[in-house]
């Protein structure tokens, strides 16, 4: 969650100078619920779905016998999250212009992706535009109509004027992220953000090349060109 907040305040920073003084960028934060359903068939890092212990059927407590479920079964408990999205407002009504989404992994799965299309829906349905940034391999994608190329990312800006289509830039795994357009109000130029330049930003600055063990293989598995490219960027 901390690459997500990190790259939606860079954004925001991005913006700011090249829209002011008649809008501002600001990051809003509300709480997502996000629970494990679907998750399990998604990612090997959560728990098993069924614990087994193993244990005879019954043991002595204080002389009596007690009798022992053959399973324990853990309950899926929802938790709060929170999640960071960039609003571009005008300053004199301070009406939301443009949302600016980078989808997190509550966002792709279970009550979090319900609840995420609820506010996308919203927004849909008025002026706003949206531009949604998904840099996740796994997860629901969008529910766009048409075929989705084999890239591992996207980039969709649905302008308020072109609804209902969206303009789609896939994201190859091997490609810098691209610079795309950030539309404002009718007689406004769009202004640009580049997205390889806000990821590389963050990265540099909070040292995540620290934190990340690039010796350990990706959690979500490469294909095996995209692990021969990333062996060679490594040198490994």
């Amino acid at each position: 969650m901390s690459v997500h907040s990190q790259l939606c305040s860079e954004i925001a920073r991005q913006l700011s100078p090249k829209i002011l003084p008649r809008y501002v960028a600001l990051t809003t934060e509300r709480q997502v619920i996000d629970t494990e359903d679907d998750i399990a068939s998604q990612t090997s890092a959560m728990y098993p779905d069924v614990v087994v212990i193993e244990r005879t059927p019954e043991h002595r407590r204080g002389g009596a016998a007690i009798l022992e479920a053959p399973l324990k079964l853990r309950n899926p408990i929802p938790r709060r999250v929170p999640h960071v999205s960039v609003e571009i407002r005008d300053v004199e009504e301070m009406r939301l212009v443009t949302a600016i989404e980078v989808l997190s992994p509550t966002n792709k799965r279970g009550q979090g992706y319900r609840e995420y299309l609820r506010k996308r829906n919203k927004i849909l349905r008025g002026t706003a535009h949206l531009l949604e940034i998904d840099l996740l391999r796994e997860g629901k994608r969008l529910p766009l109509v048409g075929e989705f190329p084999h890239r591992e990312y996207f980039v969709f800006l649905s302008r308020a004027n072109a609804r209902p289509f969206a303009d789609t830039w896939p994201i190859s795994l091997r490609e810098p992220l691209p610079t795309v357009p950030v539309p404002l109000l009718p007689g406004d130029d769009d202004v640009l953000l580049d997205l390889q330049l806000a990821f590389t930003t963050i990265y540099d600055l909070l040292g995540y090349r620290h934190v990340v063990n690039y010796r350990k293989p990706p959690r979500v598995a490469l294909n095996a060109a995209d692990q021969v490219w990333a062996n060679e960027r490594l040198g490994t």
